[in-house]
């Protein structure tokens, strides 16, 4: 069974270039693998969903240009919600409602998901439906206790294909929260060592 995501993004032009470059050959053969329909999430990609508190989400405007915003919250707002589709709370923001808008008119959607901790990252693209007076138990499921933010919408993703990238290039980079746990103990000595001094007078510049 073809790649899906290959299927959908390998236009004429983009084979046409691999042909000169030198790598159609290449993505050819792995196109046609056995396994590698990559339309529906498994384990291993909910889980990774399940985990990132922000992703890219790429829409397509009406004058042909292409928008890229960055959308964040409690790690895990990005939530299955049954099948092969997802869902997140649209939180309040800026009010310019780009990506809003967009999918009105052209629901396609191309977004990414990163770890910078693990160098990780996933590709998802999508369908998006933008539910303006969602249910209440939608907005319970896509709602975190800890995380006041207003939720102006629900936006759920028909999710058409994905592939997992590489990590080349990806910096490895560490949440402030992973930082401290990691240096939770030398502060500690950092702080004990200091009260000693403190104790006997000794400024240490």
């Amino acid at each position: 069974m073809p790649n899906r995501y290959h299927e959908i993004l390998f236009t004429e032009d983009v084979k046409s270039l691999q042909t000169q470059i030198g790598s159609r050959a290449m993505y050819e053969r792995h196109e046609h693998l056995q396994g590698t329909h990559n339309a529906d999430l498994g384990s291993d990609e909910l889980a990774f969903i399940a985990a990132q508190d922000s992703f890219y989400m790429a829409s397509i405007s009406t004058s042909g240009w292409p928008y890229v915003q960055d959308r964040g919250g409690p790690k895990g707002f990005l939530k299955s919600i049954g099948g092969n589709c997802l869902a997140f709370a649209d939180f309040s923001g800026n009010h310019q409602y780009i990506s809003t808008g967009n999918v009105v008119a052209d629901q396609r959607v191309s977004i990414i998901l990163m770890d910078y901790t693990l160098r990780r990252r996933i590709k998802l693209l999508a369908h998006a439906n933008v539910v303006e007076n969602p249910d209440t138990s939608l907005v319970a499921k896509l709602s975190h206790p800890n995380y006041v933010a207003p939720i102006e919408r629900i936006v759920q993703l028909k999710i058409e294909a994905f592939e997992w990238n590489c990590p080349k290039y990806i910096t490895e980079r560490y949440p402030m929260e992973d930082v401290a746990k990691a240096t939770e103990g030398l502060r500690s000595k950092i702080a004990k060592m200091q009260a000693l001094l403190d104790a006997h007078g000794i400024q240490v510049d």
